[in-house]
């Protein structure tokens, strides 16, 4: 419903023409605008709602005391959401308002656009069960690992104060009514979330849809095919700033494994391309400092590096 009314008004009313990059750039936007502005409130506002039952406090002792099963546990929830980089911004924010550890948040972020059910299906039908298989499985091991790797590094005097600790704070004496209070406090969060980082979001998707449409896909092939040794760490490098979905990241992988491509670079692409992006760093930008951006995306990108190598190797 909501593509076709973006297609309507792209199309119909400001009359751009169907097929153009422009045309799909401004759909593209506006799309992808709306979708993760609702899924940020949509989201904030349930977990506001959740956290009224389990104060702060209680959340970050339950959390902290996991240890790495609390990475691999939220890596495992993240490779069930059917989410991209910018859609899984919202429910990393609502962990941090929740007090879940940095490091846990972190596992979730990295796993939930590098493994998802859309990308299964597909992996499945183009490589098989055992490459599926493998690439699901290093997915949940590159977010469980790096996230406990990031949440040792002590990080959080890196993070926007005011709005993933501070803000919305629920103590242990804080008590509410009645259900419609609940209900109010997770609006008042939302609200006050979504009216800090919306702009950020259309600055991230904005650029997105640039490079989704204007940058043509052969460039990136003749890259990641003929860089040798290091067409690994190229093909990582050429993945991150990108920006798309699993169904268009998925057919240039192959397309790069057809072009004898080794199936690790191809595979290193497609996860550079999932788990990370430019509009991903944008819109973090509002919730931690540059610093920790560049750590996050260091330690993912040397863990993707990895794994491609491992991949080629086997």
């Amino acid at each position: 419903m909501l593509l076709k009314f973006v297609d309507g008004l792209v199309y119909d009313i400001l009359k751009l023409p169907q097929g153009g990059r422009l045309g799909a750039s401004v759909s593209f936007f506006v799309y992808d605008s709306i979708k993760i502005l609702l899924l940020l409130y949509g989201m904030i506002f349930v977990i506001g709602v959740l956290r009224t039952f389990l104060p702060q406090e209680k959340v970050k002792g339950w959390m902290t005391g996991t240890g790495i099963f609390g990475n691999f546990g939220a890596a495992l929830f993240g490779s069930v959401t059917p989410f991209c980089s910018c859609s899984s911004v919202p429910i990393f924010i609502g962990f941090m308002e929740a007090g879940v550890p940095l490091g846990v948040a972190f596992s979730f972020l990295i796993t939930s656009p590098l493994v998802n059910e859309y990308l299964v299906v597909l992996m499945l039908g183009f490589f098989g069960w055992r490459i599926m298989a493998l690439y699901v499985g290093s997915g949940i091991l590159i977010g469980a690992v790096a996230g406990a790797v990031l949440g040792r590094m002590q990080l959080e005097k890196y993070l926007v104060r005011d709005l993933v600790v501070e803000n919305g704070a629920i103590t242990e004496s804080q008590s509410f009514s009645d259900f419609g209070a609940r209900m109010k406090f997770g609006f008042d969060e939302a609200s006050s979330i979504t009216k800090k980082i919306w702009l950020w979001v259309l600055i991230g998707v904005g650029i997105g849809a640039g490079i989704h449409n204007f940058v043509p896909q052969e460039t990136l092939q003749r890259i990641a095919g003929s860089a040798g040794i290091f067409s690994v760490p190229i093909a990582v490098l050429v993945g991150v700033p990108m920006y798309g979905s699993c169904a268009a990241i998925v057919p240039i992988a192959i397309v790069l494994f057809q072009k004898g491509v080794p199936l690790g670079t191809a595979l290193a692409f497609m996860m550079a391309t999932a788990a990370l992006s430019l509009p991903e760093a944008i819109m973090l930008r509002r919730a931690m400092k540059l610093e920790l951006i560049l750590v996050f995306f260091g330690v993912t990108t040397i863990a993707i590096i990895i794994i491609g190598y491992l991949f080629n190797v086997l």
